[in-house]
């Protein structure tokens, strides 16, 4: 049901009140934000990089890595229920106490083939595999950092089930680093080993279940300093961060093996994580659009000290209203009804015009409550409607009635939501506890991002105290002469090698794929043992291969190796270079193919020099004879199209174009 919606400032309606409020905040789009945006209201991030390490084996058990499954192929299941213990300090962190609320029931899918009894928690953790400490400790090299002197394994609570144990087996390698940038230097607070999680397959009411094939992999953990100012300096970042850790060649590539925490915050704000963010060209906009949903919040609590005098007695009304009193013809009620839910209806004193406050692009304040309804009340989407919707879920009749009910306030607001008996009190707590969240601004929250660069709350950010130690792990001692040995593997810097393919005047809109697929050493190695032109390798590779990729698909995993075997293959046969143009869609296809069969479906014969050009005075006499044009670089230009298909691969252009010239 369309609402009609005026826009007159004077009277009161949500689509006005959302774009008002999208202008008070200041909010521009990405694409036309400028770095004055960015210092008006303070942007500030920094990054959590996650590597997966490629080893044959997991981190603390002797289970194969980097073999995956379908959900639908296990041997088990295990059903578990986190529960939240003390700290040392005798507090309860956060995060564990909201999984709580949540009364989850974790259900682990279990193949026999890539999970053990280390994994379930059955049995004590094996020593730490040398293979993945070698690799991490060979990038925290590359990375600049300091190297520890003992590696201390600690253990970090997880609640959320996404690690059976209920905590994750993590160690410090290096501390204090620097990366590179185009335009200044980023400070590296660390870099940790630690074990991988499980892989979420769903996600509904009280029922989280995950396949464990992911679960224990060795991974590697990037952190930098809070001191990327911009969004396209935090995806400058990640990138660099991304591309020095495939440089080594002993990390794995694909989706989910490289992810990134991004933490935001605005000036007043608080610091926000958007986790698990698996691509980068993601990053500016999530980044953009989180630190002016801060700012929005800020908008928010500026105008709850105006309206509400004292936050702490602040609380809210509800009542449970029977559907045959009201016109509630909303198919997700209805389904409810059948299920046998109960309506509830709540009154937010002074929150008129702040559930339709703008947050981010195409949501509103009403919409962080509907989050935190889903995520620790289990009510799935849609779960709620309320009085200030767009366009209105039900009819807004609704609401006047309720408001006489309540005998709320002109400042009021109003919403409905509908649950199962066993979770109305904790909706109800979830409603009370963010509605109060916002007298104070910004909660500190993780988030799940979306590739539309929108955000949705995740859990409660974890504190700092869930780390303690782990008593099953010695400490590992690095001897100065072992990390000596490990830095003389250690590859070239990032900024190096950039300014080697600059140097080769190779374009440099190859450099992200070159480096993404960590492609300069093969570059290097044909320019080196080849002897072949730098620019013409880098060119072919950073756009003949990454065009042959988007539009073509590999019988099996195409080595990129098969280049060099390529162009060696063209030299020792005295072929044309430019052969492997046409080559290289049919050998990206079928990489098993031999490349004299290739020429063969290509209908290719090798014609000497001498032969192609004693055809060029004929061509020359029938030129005059048809009697194109006067013009000598017609005739060229008609000469050279008439050998083309016999010259490719036999001789050059430019030898071409000189021998009739000639």
């Amino acid at each position: 049901m369309k609402n009609n919606i005026s826009d007159d400032p004077a009277q009161f309606s949500p689509k006005h009140n959302y774009e008002k409020t999208k202008k008070e905040v200041g909010y521009v789009t990405r694409k036309k934000a400028k770095n004055t945006d960015y210092q008006r209201i303070g942007f500030m991030s920094g990054l959590e990089v996650h590597q997966q390490l490629k080893t044959k084996e997991k981190l603390f058990c002797r289970c194969p890595a980097g073999i995956y499954h379908d959900h639908t192929n296990y041997d088990a299941e295990i059903i578990r229920h986190m529960r939240p213990t003390l700290s040392e300090l005798g507090e309860y962190d956060g995060t564990a106490l909201m999984e709580q609320k949540t009364r989850k029931e974790i259900i682990y899918r279990i193949n026999n083939k890539t999970a053990c009894t280390y994994e379930i928690d059955d049995t004590p953790p094996f020593k730490i595999n040398r293979e993945a400490l070698e690799y991490a400790l060979e990038i925290s090299l590359l990375s600049k950092l300091n190297i520890v002197g003992e590696v201390h394994i600690t253990r970090k609570q997880y609640l959320d089930g996404s690690i059976p144990t209920g905590f994750q087996r993590t160690a410090i390698l290096g501390v204090e680093g620097e990366i590179p940038l185009k335009h200044k230097k980023v400070r590296l607070i660390q870099l940790s080993i630690e074990e991988d999680s499980c892989r979420e397959i769903s996600d509904i009411r009280h029922t989280r279940i995950y396949k464990t094939d992911r679960l224990g992999m060795p991974l590697i953990e990037t952190v930098t300093y809070p001191e990327l100012y911009t969004p396209e300096e935090l995806k400058e970042a990640a990138q660099y961060i991304r591309f020095l850790n495939r440089s080594t060649g002993k990390v794995r590539t694909g989706i989910g093996a490289g992810r990134e925490d991004v933490n935001v915050s605005c000036k007043g704000g608080t610091r926000v994580e958007i986790k698990g963010v698996s691509h980068n060209k993601w990053i500016p906009e999530l980044s953009h659009n989180e630190c002016f949903r801060q700012w929005a919040l800020l908008n928010v609590r500026e105008k709850l000290s105006k309206k509400v005098q004292n936050p702490e007695n602040w609380k809210i009304q509800h009542i449970e209203i029977d559907y045959r009193d009201y016109d509630l013809k909303y198919q997700p009620i209805i389904d409810g009804l059948i299920e046998k839910y109960r309506i509830i209806a709540v009154n937010l004193p002074d929150f008129k015009e702040i559930l339709s406050h703008f947050t981010q692009p195409g949501k509103m304040f009403a919409d962080e409550i509907a989050d935190r309804l889903k995520v620790i009340a289990c009510l799935e989407k849609p779960n709620m409607t309320h009085s200030e919707e767009i366009e209105p879920l039900i009819i807004q009749d609704n609401f006047e009635k309720l408001k006489a009910q309540f005998k709320a306030g002109e400042n009021d607001a109003q919403l409905i939501f509908w649950s199962p008996d066993a979770d109305i009190k904790t909706a109800l707590e979830v409603i009370e506890e963010r509605c109060k969240m916002a007298f104070d601004g910004v909660p500190k929250e993780t988030r799940k991002a979306f590739g539309n660069g929108t955000t949705i709350f995740e859990r409660v950010l974890p504190g700092a105290d869930r780390m303690y130690p782990d008593t099953d792990s010695a400490p590992i001692p690095l001897e100065d002469e072992y990390i000596t040995k490990l830095s003389k593997r250690v590859p070239t810097d990032i900024i190096e090698r950039y300014n080697q393919l600059k140097q080769w005047d190779v374009p440099e809109d190859t450099y992200t794929y070159i480096f993404r697929n960590n492609l300069y050493p093969l570059i290097e190695r044909i320019v080196k043992e080849l002897k072949l032109n730098p620019k013409f390798v880098g060119s072919f590779i950073g756009h003949r291969l990454k065009f042959v990729e988007g539009h073509f698909k590999s019988a099996n995993k195409f080595d990129y190796d098969k280049l060099f075997d390529l162009f060696k293959f063209l030299i020792d046969n005295k072929l044309e270079l430019n052969l492997c143009k046409r080559i290289l869609p049919i050998i990206y296809q079928y990489p098993k193919m031999d490349f004299n069969s290739i020429l063969t479906s290509l209908n290719f014969k090798h014609v000497p020099h001498e032969e192609i050009i004693s055809k060029i005075p004929f061509l020359k006499q029938k030129f005059q004879e048809i009697r194109i044009s006067k013009k000598d670089e017609v005739a060229v230009h008609w000469i050279m199209g008439e050998l083309q298909k016999t010259a490719v691969g036999n001789i050059t252009p430019e030898q071409l174009i000189k021998a009739i010239e000639k």
